[in-house]
């Protein structure tokens, strides 16, 4: 298999979870900007919306899409114990974490990834981040380690790399302190630090 990525970016959980489940994968940085893979490949013909994450399988197929990845990936390797069985109520809860990261969470931190987010617009961004990002603050506030309870699973590590870019983009998390400290739990696990250095994203 190969993981087509872009450092820091959503195709991150990926490549956490292809590390989770010790799978034998090489990667491709891509350059979305220009659509063009570290190799010259034009990555339009990868991936026709021009975004990562993108999986290419040992058969030549292309995943897209990271929430579908995801479970794909863990799927393949249930004795992992990275997604609930399918048709499982914990199942339905682990799609809805992924759902809501994906059409909420990711999609508030859109203005500062696209030079929107300058003074009112910036308040106003940090404030709907904050926002989505108190919908899991709720949710891990009963104690938990996990979106699930104490099992990591695939929506943990999206949760985490999405969070995380609060970093990069100047965020605080004091207000959500359960999630802040869910993101440094996150990001201390082995191959969680696997994929970061992979990306070159340690110091």
């Amino acid at each position: 298999m190969k993981l087509y990525y872009k450092p820091g970016a959503c195709s991150l959980a990926s490549h956490i979870v292809l590390h989770e489940l010790g799978q034998d994968f090489d990667i491709e940085k891509v350059d979305t900007e220009i659509k063009k893979t570290e190799s010259g490949e034009d990555f339009l013909d990868v991936n026709p919306n021009g975004y990562v994450p993108a999986l290419k399988l040992n058969n030549g197929e292309v995943l897209t899409e990271g929430a579908a990845i995801l479970q794909y990936l863990a799927d393949q390797k249930p004795e992992a114990d990275l997604v609930p069985v399918s048709g499982s109520i914990d199942r339905a809860r682990l799609q809805g974490h992924l759902n809501f990261i994906s059409s909420e969470l990711h999609k508030a931190f859109g203005p500062f990834f696209t030079g929107k987010a300058d003074g009112d617009a910036r308040a106003s961004a940090e404030v709907n981040v904050l926002k989505k990002m108190a919908h899991f603050e709720k949710i891990l506030s009963d104690g938990r380690n996990y979106l699930l309870g104490d099992k990591f699973s695939v929506a943990d590590a999206y949760l985490f790399v999405v969070s995380n870019w609060s970093n990069f983009v100047g965020i605080k998390l004091d207000k959500v302190p359960n999630l802040s400290a869910f993101v440094k739990r996150v990001a201390s696990r082995e191959k969680t630090q696997t994929a970061l250095a992979a990306e070159g994203l340690l110091n």
